[in-house]
């Protein structure tokens, strides 16, 4: 059979955009069917607004710290619509490198519709059949809404739709302590919101170790973040005009009132939202997730999925990153299995928390063994200098070995200052080849050797200081 296209991706996300751009590269015939907008949920919704909006709230704390910096009085105003309208610059600023013309230009058909599985080898599109040898589905992910009684009376916001309010709310109650719910909580009470966050777990960012969202968390509070862990959201309701959520904390209710509600309680793999996927033999959990094996094939062998449609690492950079994979999997004869040995990631709160490779808690929870070596940032020159002087660079190496299994950084800029571990592990260096580099003076990027040195401190050579032992002993003669 005749083909019209080498292959048909699914989704202009971050997975797709990468999967078809390296297909592309190949020389390959390529269609990129997206039903709404290129650059998927990254750039229109997710990492690309959300940091913008964090930049300019971070400039309103730095205005408020004025002091601690020599400053005697910094007044600042704003309009909270012209920070939105910002944040839609930015996206615009941006939204070239995702463009229908760039990928064009590339040699890459970009098809816009709602994408449709007809066979393993047809993709119908607003009524144009498509054959192709392969498929990949990149179709991302959507925020998951709570089973919340009386929910459809709060008007309430997702990462999706919270960029479109112009009028700052006067309360924001925030339902998750994940990293989406964290980054948009402190950036919102940084505007002056009364922000109230509600987590069921027993502390904000769960998935990092508990000394990291400790430092988090007290910077919440010292922002004005009302932060009620353990506690349940069970019904929204109206008294009086005012919506009030009945919560569930240490067993016992309380009303707590809001203007708006902000729903940041994970996101829902879209595989039970392509047409089609399932009817032609792809394998689909109950959450939406789109079944894969280590080379990201599904259970019908010429289709392929990545990105956050397959549940794993809901990030844009591993979206990408598998993005490689399927793409070249689907082309080549000869398969690959996607590399998650290191994998990197960053929450962008204040202080920013970073990790890669296996953190403390879940080294103990998997009975790994480990070690911790641990440098506090407090004593570190340049963080003194910037009034940034808090947090830690954690490692966690094999016992009796320089093998590094994971990092921690807490600290201004940790998402920056964690690459110099990514390749350390990712190239198999040593904890003391990071001590062995010179780092300028006076950066934040000495905490790293700091902490390697840390290490080196729990770990001297017995061998090394006898002989240095005696000869200086033999030297004093």
């Amino acid at each position: 059979m005749a083909y019209e296209y080498n292959m048909v991706v699914i989704g202009a996300g971050s997975a797709g955009l990468v999967t078809s751009y390296v297909a592309a590269a190949a020389k390959a015939k390529v269609a990129l069917v997206e039903r709404h907008k290129m650059g998927g949920d990254c750039l229109n919704t997710g990492c690309v607004p959300s940091k913008a909006l964090i930049r300019s709230a971070s400039f309103l704390r730095d205005a408020k710290r004025a002091q601690k910096l020599g400053i005697k009085k910094v007044e600042v105003e704003f309009d909270f619509a012209e920070i939105m309208e910002r944040v839609q610059r930015v996206i615009g600023a941006i939204e070239p490198h995702d463009s229908v013309e760039r990928y064009t230009n590339l040699g890459v058909d970009c098809v816009v519709g709602n994408a449709s599985i007809k066979s393993p080898h047809e993709v119908e599109v607003e009524g144009r059949v498509l054959t192709t040898r392969t498929i990949v589905v990149a179709a991302g992910a959507r925020p998951f809404v709570p089973p919340i009684k009386g929910i459809e009376l709060s008007d309430y916001r997702t990462s999706d739709t919270i960029w479109e309010i112009r009028e700052q709310p006067r309360r924001l109650m925030v339902v998750g302590g994940g990293p989406i719910g964290s980054e948009l909580a402190q950036a919102f009470a940084y505007l002056g919101t009364e922000v109230t966050q509600i987590e069921d777990g027993e502390r904000i960012m769960a998935r990092e170790d508990a000394d990291a969202s400790a430092i988090v968390m007290e910077h919440f509070r010292e922002a004005g973040v009302n932060i009620m862990t353990k506690t349940r959201a069970r019904e929204v309701v109206v008294e009086d005009g005012q919506k009030i959520m009945l919560v569930e904390c240490d067993g016992k209710e309380e009303k707590v009132p809001f203007d708006l509600l902000l729903l940041a309680t994970g996101r829902q793999p879209n595989g039970d939202k392509v047409p089609g996927l399932a009817e032609v033999g792809v394998k689909i959990s109950k959450r939406g997730v789109v079944e894969v094996n280590e080379k990201l094939q599904t259970s019908v062998p010429n289709i392929y999925a990545c990105g956050d449609i397959i549940g794993s690492y809901q990030f844009t950079h591993t979206a990408a990153h598998a993005a490689v994979y399927a793409a070249t999997n689907a082309l080549l004869p000869i398969k690959r299995k996607v590399d998650w040995s290191v994998v990197p990631w960053c929450t962008f709160t204040h202080p920013e928390v970073a990790r890669v490779g296996l953190n403390e808690q879940e080294a103990k929870d998997q009975n790994i063994p480990h070690e911790v070596a641990k440098y506090g940032i407090d004593d570190l020159d340049r963080a003194i200098a910037d009034e940034e002087a808090e947090g830690f660079v954690k490692l966690l190496t094999e016992p009796g070995s320089k093998k590094l299994l994971g990092v921690t950084i807490v600290g201004d800029h940790a998402g920056d200052l964690i690459h110099e571990y990514i390749l350390a592990m990712k190239k198999g260096l040593k904890v003391t080849d990071i001590l062995g580099m010179i780092h300028i003076y006076p950066t934040l990027a000495e905490s790293n050797r700091f902490a390697a040195s840390e290490w080196y401190k729990a770990h001297p050579s017995s061998l090394m200081l006898s002989i240095s032992e005696w000869l200086n002993r033999r030297n004093r003669g």
